[in-house]
């Protein structure tokens, strides 16, 4: 086993895929030189070269349009979309095009196109940098969307999504960027299932599901509240599309509380698509109502001010409040 941080699992799995197969490359604006918006790819330009790793415009149409054309020709593209934002700008490629051509056209092709791009808040990059739209990406069918909390998931799940063949979303929390969470791997070659749940941390008073940031400040937000003698079961989806429903399902069985705690704002949010789908399929095994823990419906503020609208533990800890008082 060895220690990396979360940018270096970001590296060295796409080096590593694409040294495995000779078909896998990169494509976006920032790939080159400068590394990636984060700096997070040098590495792979530094290895591979302008023939493996496609500098474009900023143009993010132009980016995942034609992976979908070298992905229908035999290749399989990593396509870099800087910030998840401005997956918005691409959103004819997203909804209408890489998600269905392969159930539109019989599946006489693979559709093996990754699209990478950070997401969330925390650096102060405001409103048109540091929103979370997962709600809007999970309604996307034929779409895979993937968002790891920790180092070990990111690199599994990312060697995950190269090799599927069909079009996986895999976003990476900026602030892990900054933060260089760190996990140890073991040293042979791994993956991690897509659509496979992990319980970070087990508890029997109620059930936590938290996404990228979010996790660890449900973790945090755990320690704290040991000394009341209350114990949180902390479950991250890792895949938010498929969804590993069941892992959910038996946790609340057993602590019989549920809030989902994620960085969206509330209104149209996967937290409210899985406090619905809890309420449809698991509704006996509540002894409490659901709860929600996200943004507040606004624009994100610029500078400071994006720590106070983004959900923090104290936050968790007054609605762990609300269920067991």
């Amino acid at each position: 086993m060895r220690e990396i941080e979360f940018t270096q699992a970001i590296a060295e799995a796409i080096a590593e895929e694409m040294e495995r197969d000779r078909t896998t490359f990169m494509i976006g604006t920032n790939v080159g030189r400068l590394g990636g918006a984060m700096g997070q790819l040098k590495k792979i330009y530094k290895m591979y070269g302008p023939e493996r790793v496609r500098m474009t415009p900023i143009s993010e149409d132009t980016i995942v349009g034609s992976s979908i054309g070298a992905a229908a020709t035999g290749l399989r593209p990593i396509a870099e979309v800087s910030f998840s934002d401005f997956l918005t700008v691409c959103w004819d490629e997203l909804a209408n095009q890489v998600s269905k051509w392969r159930w539109s056209l019989g599946d006489k092709f693979k559709m093996p196109v990754t699209i990478t791009s950070l997401t969330g808040g925390g650096i102060y990059t405001a409103y048109q940098h540091s929103q979370c739209l997962e709600g809007m990406l999970i309604g996307i069918p034929g779409l895979t969307v993937v968002l790891p909390s920790t180092p070990y998931d990111c690199k599994g799940l990312l060697k995950a999504a190269i090799r599927d063949d069909n079009p996986v979303l895999f976003l990476e929390h900026k602030y892990f960027m900054i933060s260089r969470p760190k996990s140890m791997i073991p040293e042979e070659d791994y993956t991690i299932p897509l659509g496979k749940a992990d319980i970070k941390r087990e508890g029997n008073d109620v059930t936590v599901v938290a996404t990228g940031l979010m996790v660890h400040r449900a973790l945090a937000a755990a320690d704290r509240l040991l000394g009341k003698g209350i114990t949180l079961e902390v479950v991250d989806p890792r895949t938010l599309v498929p969804l590993d429903k069941q892992v959910i399902f038996t946790s609340v069985k057993k602590t019989g509380r549920l809030i989902i705690v994620t960085e969206e704002c509330k209104t149209g949010s996967w937290a409210g698509e899985v406090a619905a789908l809890v309420a449809e399929e698991a509704f006996d095994y509540l002894d409490a109502p659901i709860k929600r823990v996200n943004a507040p419906d606004a624009p994100v503020p610029y500078g400071p001010a994006e720590d106070l609208y983004m959900p923090s533990e104290e936050d968790l800890i007054r609605a762990v409040a609300d269920l067991t008082n």
